[in-house]
């Protein structure tokens, strides 16, 4: 059995209540989650601090898990809905400080680093379309940053693949539009 086939398993026992399958699936996961999550997430310990979430998130809703795509996939959504989360708790708390009368360095990521600051340009991009038309953020995030197939998305999401990629064609427009006005 391959690694990607075990994870399966792995996955389908979990959700079916097997707790010892789900302390291995989570082991075996959390290297790729935290990838994923770097991926959004410029700074490490935010990324960590993501994956921490979407393991626990894992492990709180495998039950729902019913197998009509791949776990991978499942988990994709999973993390990338983690890892946006952890950046508007992120985003939030910086503002909180920043209002108060406590004196905080903050650097901007933007200022220091270009790719860190084009993710987190593409972040609030991503939350201004979730505003706007929540539909498209699912397919844009699984196609363009998780890198998923059509079909696997359609699955997912639960529309037929012609609905995805007109999805994903309108996000990006929208995500363009937001980016080039910065």
């Amino acid at each position: 059995m391959g690694a990607d086939d075990l994870v399966e398993d792995l996955a389908r026992r979990a959700a079916a209540g097997d707790k010892a399958a789900l302390d291995d699936l989570l082991g075996r996961v959390r290297p790729t989650v935290l990838r994923h999550c770097q991926r959004l997430l410029p700074c490490r310990e935010d990324a960590e601090e993501a994956c921490q979430d979407a393991l626990l998130q894992v492990a709180r809703t495998i039950g729902r898990f019913e197998g009509r795509s791949r776990f991978t996939t499942w988990l994709h959504v999973v993390v990338a809905n983690c890892a946006r989360q952890t950046y508007r708790s992120l985003k939030r708390r910086s503002l909180e400080r920043s209002a108060s009368s406590v004196p905080v360095d903050i650097v901007d990521p933007r200022t220091t680093s270009v790719i860190a600051g084009s993710r987190l340009d593409l972040l609030d991009a991503l939350e201004r379309l979730e505003a706007h038309r929540p539909e498209l953020v699912t397919p844009l995030v699984l196609r363009d940053i998780c890198q998923l197939d059509y079909d696997e998305i359609a699955v997912q999401v639960g529309v037929p693949v012609g609905t995805v990629k007109s999805r994903i064609h309108h996000a990006r427009a929208h995500v363009r539009r937001s980016l080039s006005s910065l």
